[in-house]
């Protein structure tokens, strides 16, 4: 995969180069999307899209995929008693409903968005088509890709790895909401836990560290797709991650 790269690569006791990819597919949590809430909150959905935009306007191809946890969350609902199958499709039409919302405040910004969904819902989107999700990003347009896998049991996590590998994009960048990045521990409950800049995916698999889904991992490790995974919070986190700053922890094979 085509990765445009500022310096040339270094040995394993150095920081890795920085990276500035030209396609990128980027994993936004539903829980962002509600601010803490359930619903959506449009303030939050808009800054989100002027990230993306400002994002666009350099050159860089942008696909986006996006949770439902701040409407359903299929896992949570089978502990209620909720049939899993019908709680994650449930889950997958929330995915939609923040897909809907980031189009809208895209094409505010003059962006040009398709939303394409592994569900069919002509009315509201298009169905998923790799090679027509390549058309649309090389047309400098952004594609949102909602529903999920369109199956049960698959988290968004998987699909943000999948779709990435499909669609031939160079990182997949991984917003966290309330962590900045991966650490040694859960930072929330040991105060020693470390921040990694760097790690491969073996690595986070052997000390079982939950960033993401390990099939998410696996499909990322497999295929030498590096994964950035990087805190929601602040106002240019996005633009920064798409700049190669150093930003969150970067995870190679």
């Amino acid at each position: 995969m085509t990765m445009v790269t500022e310096q040339s690569a270094t040995v394993d006791d150095q920081d890795p180069p920085t990276m500035r990819p030209r396609r990128v597919v980027l994993k936004l949590s539903g829980e962002v999307f509600g601010g803490g809430a359930v619903g959506v909150d449009p303030d939050v959905v808009q800054a989100l899209a002027k990230q993306i935009a400002t994002v666009n306007r350099r050159g860089i191809q942008v696909a986006v995929v996006v949770g439902g946890g701040n409407f359903f969350r299929g896992a949570e609902l089978q502990k209620r008693g909720m049939d899993r199958n019908r709680a994650d499709y449930m889950g997958m039409l929330g995915t939609v409903m923040n897909c809907l919302a980031l189009q809208d405040f895209l094409e505010k910004e003059g962006i040009e968005t398709r939303v394409q969904t592994a569900i069919h819902m002509a009315q509201v989107a298009e169905p998923y088509i790799p090679l027509r999700a390549i058309r649309h990003l090389e047309k400098g347009r952004v594609v949102i890709f909602g529903a999920g896998a369109g199956m049960p049991y698959f988290s968004t996590d998987t699909v943000t790895a999948q779709r990435a590998l499909e669609i031939h994009a160079d990182m997949v960048l991984m917003s966290k909401n309330g962590v900045d990045g991966v650490y040694t521990a859960d930072p929330r409950i040991d105060p020693d836990a470390r921040k990694l800049e760097n790690i491969t995916f073996q690595e986070i698999l052997q000390r079982g560290l939950r960033v993401a889904d390990q099939a998410a991992f696996s499909l990322c490790e497999e295929n030498k797709l590096p994964m950035l995974v990087f805190g929601a919070d602040g106002d240019d986190t996005i633009v920064r991650a798409c700049a190669g700053e150093k930003i969150g922890t970067l995870i190679t094979a």
